[in-house]
């Protein structure tokens, strides 16, 4: 296992920063029951302290607390991050189409040039920086044409507010549209062990086309984690309470991938959390793994992730007990 953490490039923009990344939804308290603000601060600190430069957070995320978190933990160390947050969700405007209600306040999804233009100064004040590293659609705006957000986009990057443009939650035709146009970097969707639809489609075209590819939910909300066994009680607003993706019996069945990857984790001195997030790294055009963490005992266990050097044969035993153990999860 080497010591260095590994480091990728955010597609052909000449930003490069740690393969693994810390992923702030949680941070921001909305959906995972709340946060605590020391404890996170610290969260992200140690994650810097170990290595990891990529910091994604979002506006959606607790309607700017987790923005605010990040800026506060970076205060004096903004030159040591890579920041990736996003744009189009929008709670300060009724155009697009309404997505969700957070707080009593109902969230939009809009793309257009007016909002993104707002949202970028919103999101520098609350980072407390007055660039950011990646700058990515959050979700997909059929109002709005993908040429009129690109041109918003680039129109940013050449101020110098933002160095890298990336989209998330793509559809095969959405990323179509933004090729066409092109100066997208990276992609953000949801890959796993348990969600690998994107391999069919959006990974071939953006292995073809140099565009990055960030992973969410890598360890999908913590089940492929280790740690999450039949006897956890999910409470408050925690989305996974209800989740039938964390039915007692997914969770044995995660459990078992556990006892089978063991091995391998034992082999490179690791946890089942960070093989998990090794192996992610490892799929063909997946460049970033974000991961979640709450505390710094989380942010270093995710962070030693980028340290370990999967070879063949560590794949093909892991590949054999994703399909031992998994293939029938819903």
């Amino acid at each position: 296992m080497s010591a260095e953490q590994l480091t990728r490039e955010i597609g052909k923009s000449g930003v490069f920063t740690s393969a693994v990344g810390l992923g702030t939804w949680a941070i921001g308290g909305w959906m995972w029951g709340g946060t605590d603000e020391t404890e996170s601060i610290a969260a992200i600190q140690a994650s810097l302290d170990a290595g990891v430069t990529l910091i994604d957070t979002a506006p959606a995320y607790g309607l700017g607390r987790s923005e605010q978190i990040v800026g506060k933990a970076l205060a004096g160390r903004r030159d040591k991050a890579v920041i990736a947050t996003k744009c189009g969700l929008v709670w300060h405007t009724q155009k697009g189409r309404h997505f969700f209600d957070q707080d009593g306040r109902p969230v939009h999804r809009y793309l257009g040039r007016d909002a993104i233009l707002h949202e970028v100064e919103e999101s520098l004040r609350r980072l407390g920086t007055d660039y950011i590293d990646l700058y990515i659609t959050h979700w997909q705006d059929p109002t709005t044409s993908v040429e009129e957000t690109m041109r918003a986009l680039e129109d940013l990057r050449a101020a110098g507010k933002i160095r890298a443009i990336g989209a998330s939650n793509v559809s095969r035709n959405d990323l179509d549209a933004y090729i066409v146009v092109g100066g997208l970097d990276a992609i953000q969707e949801r890959f796993s062990m348990i969600d690998r639809e994107i391999e069919a489609e959006l990974l071939p075209l953006t292995q073809a086309n140099g565009i990055a590819t960030l992973s969410y939910s890598s360890l999908a909300l913590g089940l492929l984690s280790g740690t999450i066994g039949p006897d956890r009680v999910f409470s408050g607003d925690d989305q996974r309470k209800d989740n039938p993706r964390f039915s007692v019996g997914n969770r044995r069945k995660a459990m078992a991938l556990a006892d089978a990857i063991r091995p391998v984790a034992e082999k490179h001195g690791a946890s089942i959390a960070q093989t998990v997030i090794a192996w992610t790294l490892a799929q063909p055009g997946v460049t970033f793994a974000l991961c979640g963490a709450r505390n710094p005992a989380q942010a270093i266990d995710n962070a030693r992730a980028g340290t370990i050097r999967l070879d063949a044969d560590d794949r093909a035993a892991i590949d054999t007990a994703i399909a031992a153990t998994l293939t029938d999860m819903k």
